[in-house]
């Protein structure tokens, strides 16, 4: 036999596995009909442990742990088979359709909206590309910025989330846990970190740089170049550039915006010296009540599960057998557990897809907690 010989061998096999499938597949919508009519859980923890036992030991010892797998992923799609069967409605499905049906269609061009840091800091730039004409208050910490949208003291906040070069920002996902909130739009802004110094410095001048810490990591080649210069981080980039601009001192600069050089009359010394060019940093936009504005595409959600084997992986292969495509996956500690984490999922889909609205219906029933964040749009 030849490989061709071989493959119409596997495309007969193949055949009959879809016949089998179906047949498989129409047994369980009679059994979700059994259930609906006699008020039974679509999950049941032991019948599925009974039958992957006898999977594995019919398969033998070779194929054993593949034939597990195959039954988990047939399993999870019996059981999204029989819940878009049996489910006609969920608390947050509801949720999501009633702020489909209320919320404006045009996203809000003037709004109070929180931003940590001063004039020039990179998230009043985010601020400032999502609403034209922003009110905007500032306060020195991420979790004022949660807080004050938290009390209503402003209607939407601006917090960084992720870095192409340095990363997630880990501080903005761990107060995620504290407070209540929802995602209505996220944006991508460009990140162009200049060293900027008094009228007339020179770099040689040059003894310590202020900064973000996220800021000075993604400077960490240019810093190197300066040998014995000390680096301190601070606040916010825009707070550094004003220390540089209100100190008495000659011999200092801050890694800023090339607005805040015009902001606070700073000269440019080196202009770009991130590491990479294609320096992104992505912010989201909270708010305290749930808007879903036309053209959703991104839904972000928080969920613990299980601390056991493969509870995980229920959750992303659910995902995977409605289609949905998973963008991000980040894991935070929880606080005074033993080694137990709290899961952030970016999910691609739609907010007007049935398979989306039944999703996170039954996230909501598998997981330990779970968080819907809202769906939104990104503007890049």
């Amino acid at each position: 036999m030849d490989l061709k010989d071989y493959r119409e061998k596997i495309d007969s096999i193949d055949s009959q596995l879809v016949e089998l499938f179906k047949e498989r597949m129409s047994v369980a919508k009679d059994i979700a009909q059994y259930k609906k009519e006699n008020h039974i859980n679509v999950y049941d923890a032991a019948r599925e442990r009974e039958k992957i036992n006898a999977v594995r030991d019919q398969s033998g010892d070779e194929l054993s742990s593949f034939a597990s797998v195959l039954y988990t992923t047939l399993m999870e799609l019996s059981k999204t088979y029989q819940n878009s069967i049996l489910r006609e409605t969920s608390p947050i499905g509801d949720e999501i359709r009633k702020a489909l049906a209320e919320t404006p269609k045009l996203f809000p061009e003037q709004a109070v909206i929180a931003c940590q840091g001063i004039e020039g800091a990179y998230s009043q730039i985010g601020a400032s590309r999502l609403f034209p004409f922003p009110n905007i208050m500032f306060f020195n910490s991420f979790e004022n910025v949660f807080s004050a949208v938290s009390n209503g003291l402003c209607r939407y906040g601006i917090l960084p989330l992720e870095n192409s070069t340095a990363g997630s920002v880990n501080k903005v996902y761990d107060l995620m846990s504290k407070y209540n909130f929802k995602i209505v739009r996220s944006v991508r802004i460009k990140v162009d970190h200049n060293l900027l110094a008094k009228k007339g410095a020179k770099i040689s001048d040059i003894k310590e740089i202020y900064s973000h810490e996220q800021a000075i990591s993604q400077c960490g080649e240019f810093l190197k170049s300066l040998p014995g210069v000390k680096v301190t981080a601070v606040e916010n980039t825009a707070v550094a550039a004003r220390m540089v601009s209100q100190s008495e001192r000659t011999d200092i600069a801050a890694l800023s915006s090339r607005s805040c050089a015009e902001i606070y009359s700073l000269d440019i010394l080196r202009d770009s010296v991130q590491d990479k060019g294609s320096n992104y940093t992505r912010f989201i936009c909270i708010s305290k009540d749930l808007e879903i504005y036309p053209g959703a595409d991104c839904t972000s959600v928080m969920l613990t599960v299980p601390h056991k084997p493969g509870a995980l992986y229920r959750v992303m292969a659910r995902i995977n057998a409605l289609g949905i495509n998973l963008m991000k996956l980040e894991s935070r500690p929880i606080p005074d557990s033993n080694f137990e984490f709290k899961f952030y999922f970016d999910l691609n889909t739609s907010v007007y897809s049935d398979k989306f609205i039944q999703l996170m219906g039954e996230l909501d029933e598998q997981c330990e907690t779970f968080s819907y964040l809202g769906s939104y749009s990104e503007v890049i």
